[in-house]
C-alpha cells in the first residue's frame, strides 16, 4: 500500500513543478512583451535592448485617416525601432494612465513563445526565443488599430 502513495507523491510534486516552470515562463513572455510597449510609451530604449532581439524583423501596417487606406507593408529594423522609440512619445503626449497595455500569450514552449499586444498604436503579434535563458522578441507583426476584427479557431 505504500508504494502506490509513494508514486503518487513524486507525481503530484512533478507537476507541481512543471505547473510552476510554465507560469514563471509565462512571467518572463510577459515581462519582455510590456518592456516592448513601455520602449515606446516611455520612450525608454534601455527596454528594447533588454527584450527585442538585434535582428527583430518588424513590418506592419499604417492607417492613413485622410485617405481612408492602409500603407503599403513597413519595415522597421532594430535600428529603426530604437529611433522611433527615442521620438514616438518623448515629449508624453501620445500616451496617459489609461493607455492600453494588453498582453495575451498565446503559446510558450522551450525555445519559442507567440503573444499579441495591444496598444495605443494598434495590434502587434509577436514572435518571441529564448537565448541564453532570456526570452526576445524575433518577429513583429502590426497594423494600426482594426476598422473591424474577427477571430475564431480553423481545425483540421
Amino acid at each position: 500500500m505504500k508504494r502506490p502513495l509513494y508514486y503518487f507523491f513524486f507525481l503530484l510534486v512533478g507537476t507541481v513543478a512543471v505547473a510552476q516552470n510554465t507560469e514563471t515562463e509565462i512571467a518572463e513572455v510577459k515581462a519582455a512583451c510590456l518592456d516592448y510597449i513601455n520602449t515606446f510609451y516611455e520612450a525608454d530604449t534601455t527596454l528594447a535592448y533588454r527584450s527585442v532581439h538585434k535582428s527583430v524583423r518588424k513590418t506592419g501596417f499604417y492607417f492613413n485617416d485622410e485617405k481612408q487606406s492602409y500603407s503599403q507593408q513597413l519595415e522597421m529594423p532594430f535600428d529603426d525601432l530604437i529611433a522611433l522609440a527615442k521620438k514616438w512619445n518623448a515629449d508624453g503626449s501620445r500616451t496617459g494612465p489609461d493607455s492600453p497595455k494588453e498582453i495575451t500569450v498565446f503559446e510558450v514552449s522551450d525555445k519559442t513563445a507567440n503573444a499579441k499586444v495591444r496598444a495605443v498604436w494598434g495590434i502587434d503579434y509577436l514572435s518571441l526565443m529564448k537565448e541564453n535563458g532570456k526570452w526576445m522578441i524575433v518577429n513583429v507583426l502590426w497594423q494600426s488599430p482594426p476598422k473591424f476584427s474577427a477571430s475564431g479557431m480553423v481545425s483540421n
